[in-house]
């Protein structure tokens, strides 16, 4: 969390990937071998300059993920919520009565909830999108 101006001018390290969540909020996704100790550090050395009140948090515990791919990944989606996916990008919304975080990256789509909310958003996919199954990661 910090200013507008200083999420704007920040150059975001590694290979997370930056999705705006408010305007004075940044939640950064990475690759699940980033330490996100480390990350964290480095975020926070970057963003002070612009905003020395800037907070950063090393959230990954909190957050779960499931990822639809394939040729029925988006109808999948849409019998689970009304959000509009863009083609490639970011949005966030009601999906199966949870607030949800999509990365949307052609036929894939990285779902995000809070830990918590994981066997739900789970149980739903599997219960009413068709076509959905669970292949191990």
């Amino acid at each position: 969390m910090a200013s507008p101006e200083a999420l704007d001018a920040l150059v975001v390290p590694g290979q997370a990937r930056a999705c705006r969540v408010a305007t004075d909020e940044l939640l950064l996704i990475a690759p699940a071998e980033t330490d996100g100790a480390h990350l964290a550090r480095e975020v926070t050395d970057r963003v002070v300059v612009g905003d020395p009140d800037a907070l950063v948090l090393e959230v990954t515990d909190g957050w779960a993920a499931r990822t639809l791919r394939g040729d029925g990944a988006r109808e999948a989606f849409a019998h689970l919520s009304q959000l509009e996916l863009p083609a490639e990008g970011f949005v966030q919304g009601d999906v199966a009565h949870v607030h949800v975080k999509i990365l949307a990256d052609g036929e894939r789509l990285d779902l995000l909830v809070p830990a918590y909310w994981e066997r739900h958003l789970r149980d739903r996919l599997l219960h009413e999108g068709p076509g959905v199954r669970e292949v191990p990661a």
